[in-house]
Order: structure tokens, then C-alpha cells, then sequence
């Protein structure tokens, strides 16, 4: 609806050029915003009072004008100005009625599909390796896939890119000491055994030469497709990611071995990388290293700030890696739009070394470069999480306890469930708050984590909406004699249901353009207590209820369920029928 009075509202504003009442170079941004007090409709405008200062008018005049050129037609049944200039619009009930019936007929539930799809590569989680996932991995992890799958719900290509932590001088090391932990007979590495390796292997670096010089040489020999080290290098990878993809199951996380694109891929491409930048005279010697300096970018002086793209031993960078992974998206991946989730402290490094991407002809016209940035995941004391002796937390740790503590919650209600559900529900709850407690804050901002108000039946959370959702499906079981019917709308509670219901289509698409779920989940949130007003005011299953209204109101309780159901997937959280 909003989008079909914007379309009304560009018409008449074209139409005002066209008479002379509207210099024909004004710019104006039709806004189209849904009101909070239903005293004034549906949707209102402030488009008079913009057009005051370029048409020479009162905005109340211009309201008249706008008023006087909207055509009749049966989705709005009235058209207000209020205030000074302000233009509500009221939506007719049959037309919000014929729009429920809609949502209920589609698959995608009145959501509209992207009619330009586009190819989408995003990277997100990027775990190193011989390292275990710990908790500052989620928010990139969850808001990435959460974003993967709005955008395929739109209709669009995307392309998963695990963009791990492979390839180093690090790894002469890692390999040296999995070559002497396999000669001490100890073959059989878990994940938990990697995290004391990696610490050991540092250590034994460190105080024994003769280890140091051969894990040097193997750094040397695996970089120089070494079988023997590239054998090595792939156990260690192996360990590392097949244990990552338990953690990435447990989540109900998308991804899988077959988008990892770690950095390993692009060693191949930073040699003739650095050689043509040098050829497009973009990197030029500095003390022996190779720079790219960046007028975009300049200095507490005022100068050009330098970018390394090539240590003067011949070494590359993370910056070197990072234009050669842009390359690679778009010549090799024919990327549209490139998304990377890292935190917000990786913003300069990305931005700089997709300007060198972009200088060097690598970024076709059009394509979007976005950092997808985030804040940090605090205690309740508003430092980095961490474990109480000030260590990193495992997000395996960090899982298992979400579990325990739904294990209590489930409970502590004294519900009927059987004991062979109970597993499953517990998982289903537990991961659901974990991923909603950090997808339902805003991403650029740092949150506060608290198990309290995250494993909890009220107020904005998973098991809340959960909950919602299983109630809905206690209803219909309880209908069974009854199917849903024709839409009629009759209360104010089910018109503000129905409004909001029909306000999907625009959510998803404002969480997909600004790559933002907490949109949907402030919608969801909101759809569930309009539902309970409803379920509370509108009486369905009892025996006094006329069919065609308890019909009607099982419609209503449907559209309900599939967009709760829906909006939860696409945020990567399952529901429950019975909780």
C-alpha cells in the first residue's frame, strides 16, 4: 500500500511541474511513513510541507492541491490533512482484506521479488584455523546468515564465502609440531586438543632452534607446493573446519565445506597482482617495499596516506590478500554487490584496499563494495565478553550452556511435552535466544549480552515469538472442524493486525537494502503482541462464534503463523508447534 501512494504522490508531483506550479529542477524525496496513532490513519506524508519553499505556498495549500489530485479509488476509503500540512490516508477494510487473502494465496506471503536479481557474494564468519570458534565468531557468523537468506528470499544469487584464516607464515610452525605430535604416536587431534597445539607450537618454537629453522623451511616449502606440506597443511584444515561445521550445524547455519574461499585461494593471484600494480604505475618502491599511495586517504599532514601491498623480503599482506579476494569476486564470481561482515574495526583496512581494487580497473562500474559492520558482543559489565578469569570464551562453551539453562526454562513450566520432544526442543529454544539475542539489536552498535533477557517467555525474544507461534497452532488444533474462510475485518484488532500483517513485504526489503535483520525482528516482535491484542479482544474457537467470522479469524491466525514462521527462517531460527 505505501508503495502504491508514493507512486500516486510522484505522479501528482510531476504533474505540478508539468502546470508550472513546481520548478521542474526540484528534487524531492517522497516520504510515505506508517503512523502510530490509528486516530490518524494508515500511512501519512509530509510532502506539502517540502514543496512549501519551492512552490512559494503555504503547506496547507499544497495539502489541498495533493488532496484534490489523488483519484478515486477503493483501497482508500478517506484522505485527512492534519496540522499544518500533513496528509493521512485511510486504507479501505475490503482492500486489507483482499490483501490477507493475498498473503495466504503466495509462497513468499506478499513479499516481491527483487525484479533486477543480482549476483551477491557475501563473506562472513571467517574462523582461522587450528584455532577453536569462540564467541566474538557469532556476530558475523549469524548476522551474515541471516542476510544470506533474506537476499535469496528475494530472488537473488548468493554466494557464500567462508573467506578462513588459511595461509601464513604461521603454518611452517603448526606443521613442524603436527609432524611431531604424529611421531610421538599421538595421530588422533579433536578440535579441544588444537587450542593447547597451537600454544605449544609457539612455545616449542620459541625456545628450540632447530625446531624454529625447520618450521621456517616448511614455510618456504609450503608456499612452494611442497606435497608433503600441502598434506600437512590440508590435515590441519581439515581438523579445524570439520569441527567448525559441527558448530555451524548446531546454529542451523547455512554454511558448509563447499564455501569455504579461504585465504590459500588468492596466494596464486598476489605475485602478477603486485606486478600489475606496479605495471599501472599504482605501486611504486618505498624503502625497499612495494606502496600504493591513496589521495583519498590522507594523513595528519595532508599527505597520501601509503598502503604495503609488498614487504621488501618479498612477503605480502592481509591488504594484498584482500584486493586479490575483491578481484576474484568480481572477474571470477561476476559479483554485483559484495557484502563482508567483519567488525567495525576492520572498516579503514577494508575501504582502502577496495580503492586500490577500484584504481586498478578490478571493480567494474556499478558494483556495490559494503562493509558490513558491527559492535562488539560485552558483558554485563560493558567490557568484551569474556570468560571470568578474563578468558576468550569457546562458542562451543557458549552453546552448551545456552542448552542447559533452556533444559531449566523448559522445566520450570511444568508442560506436558514427552520426553523424546524434549531434545529437540531444548536445542530448538536455546539456539533460537543465542542467534536472536544478537540479530535483534542493531548491528552497528555493541550489545550487551544477558542470559536473563535472552531465555526468556516475555518481552522481545525467541522463545517468546516461539511461543506465539506454537500457541497459533494449538488454535487450529483445537478448529479442527473448521478451515480458514474469506477475510472479513470487523474489529480494530483485527485491522491492526491486518495492517501490520500486510507491511511484510516492506520489512524484508528494508532489512535487505540495508542489510539490517533487526528489522525483522522488531516487525515479528511487534506482529506477535498485535496478535495476542487480537486473540485476547476476538473470541475464535468458542461456541457462540459465527462460522464465517471463526473462518475469518482462523485466516487471520494463519497469515499470522506463516509470516512468524517465515520471518524467523529467514533469520536462521526454526519454530516449534508444540513448546
Amino acid at each position: 500500500m505505501k508503495q502504491i501512494i508514493q507512486e500516486t504522490l510522484t505522479s501528482i508531483v510531476d504533474n505540478f511541474k508539468n502546470e508550472g506550479l513546481l520548478p521542474a529542477e526540484t528534487t524531492t524525496r517522497i516520504m510515505v511513513e506508517n503512523t502510530k496513532d490509528k486516530k490518524n490513519g494508515d500511512y501519512a506524508t509530509n510532502l506539502a510541507m517540502l514543496l512549501a519553499k519551492p512552490m512559494k505556498m503555504k503547506p496547507i495549500e499544497i495539502a489541498n492541491l495533493i488532496v484534490k489530485a489523488i483519484p478515486q479509488n477503493d483501497k482508500i476509503t478517506k484522505v485527512e490533512i492534519a496540522g499544518p500540512g500533513f496528509i493521512n490516508f485511510f486504507v479501505s477494510k475490503n482492500y486489507l482484506a483482499s490483501q490477507i487473502e493475498a498473503i495466504l494465496n503466495d509462497q513468499h506471503l506478499g513479499v516481491t521479488l527483487a525484479p533486477s536479481p543480482e549476483t551477491i557474494v557475501v563473506d562472513y564468519s571467517s574462523p582461522n584455523v587450528a584455532k577453536e570458534m569462540a564467541v566474538h565468531h557469532i556476530r558475523s557468523t549469524v548476522i551474515g546468515d541471516a542476510v544470506v537468506r533474506i537476499m535469496e528470499f528475494l530472488g537473488h544469487k548468493v554466494i557464500r564465502a567462508n573467506h578462513i584464516g588459511d595461509w601464513g607464515t604461521q603454518f611452517g610452525m603448526l606443521i613442524a609440531y603436527l609432524e611431531k605430535k604424529e611421531n610421538e604416536n599421538a595421530t588422533n587431534l579433536e578440535l579441544s586438543d588444537l587450542e593447547a597445539f597451537y600454544r605449544e607450537a609457539k612455545k616449542c618454537y620459541e625456545s628450540d632452534e632447530e625446531f624454529a629453522v625447520k618450521a621456517r623451511g616448511y614455510v618456504v616449502k609450503l608456499q612452494s607446493g611442497d606435497e608433503y606440506c600441502l598434506k600437512m597443511w590440508k590435515k590441519l584444515v581439515n581438523i579445524t573446519m570439520v569441527q567448525n561445521q559441527e558448530i555451524y550445524n548446531r546454529l542451523n547455519i547455512s554454511l558448509t565445506d563447499k564455501d569455504i574461499m579461504g585465504e590459500s585461494l588468492y596466494n596464486p593471484m598476489l605475485k602478477p597482482l603486485v606486478e600489475d600494480l606496479i605495471n599501472k604505475k599504482l605501486a611504486v618502491k618505498d624503502e625497499g617495499a612495494m606502496v600504493v599511495y591513496l589521495d583519498k586517504f590522507a594523513d595528519k599532514d595532508g599527505n597520501p596516506r601509503g598502503v604495503i601491498v609488498q614487504k621488501k623480503d618479498g612477503g605480502f599482506l592481509y591488504t594484498t590478500t584482500d584486493i586479490a579476494c575483491t578481484k576474484y569476486r568480481c572477474e571470477t564470481l561476476h559479483a554485483n554487490r559484495i557484502i563482508c561482515f567483519a567488525d567495525s574495526r576492520q572498516h579503514e583496512h577494508l575501504v582502502m584496499s577496495w580503492e586500490i581494487a577500484k584504481l586498478a580497473g578490478y571493480v567494474p562500474e556499478g558494483v556495490v563494495l559494503e562493509h558490513g559492520a558491527f559492535g562488539m558482543m560485552l558483558g554485563k559489565d560493558g567490557k568484551p565478553f569474556k570468560t571470568r578469569d578474563g578468558g576468550t570464551v569457546k562458542l562451543k562453551d557458549l552453546l552448551n550452556e545456552a542448552e542447559a539453562r533452556a533444559a531449566k526454562l523448559i522445566e520450570s513450566r511444568n508442560n506436558d511435552l514427552p520426553d523424546e520432544m524434549k531434545p529437540e526442543v531444548i536445542k530448538t529454544i536455546a539456539m533460537g535466544a543465542v542467534k536472536y539475542a544478537d540479530l535483534s539489536k542493531n548491528r552497528t552498535t555493541d550489545y550487551i549480552f544477558d542470559w536473563d533477557n535472552m531465555l526468556t517467555f516475555e518481552g522481545n525474544t525467541a522463545p517468546y515469538l516461539q511461543y506465539a507461534y506454537s500457541r497459533i497452532c494449538s488454535i487450529f488444533r483445537k478448529a479442527a472442524d473448521c478451515s480458514i474462510g474469506k477475510v472479513q475485518i470487523t474489529t480494530d484488532e483485527e485491522e491492526s493486525l491486518g495492517q501490520h500483517l500486510i507491511k511484510f513485504n516492506e520489512t524484508v526489503n528494508a532489512a535487505a537494502n540495508k542489510i539490517a535483520p533487526h528489522i525483522i525482528c522488531s516487525y515479528i516482535y511487534d506482529l506477535a503482541g498485535l496478535f495476542m491484542r487480537f486473540y485476547e479482544a476476538c473470541p475464535i474457537n468458542k461456541s457462540d462464534v459465527p462460522a464465517e467470522i471463526k473462518s475469518s479469524r482462523l485466516a487471520l491466525c494463519k497469515a499470522t503463523a506463516d509470516i512468524i514462521k517465515t520471518g524467523l527462517n529467514l533469520l536462521g531460527i526454526n519454530v516449534l508447534e508444540r513448546m
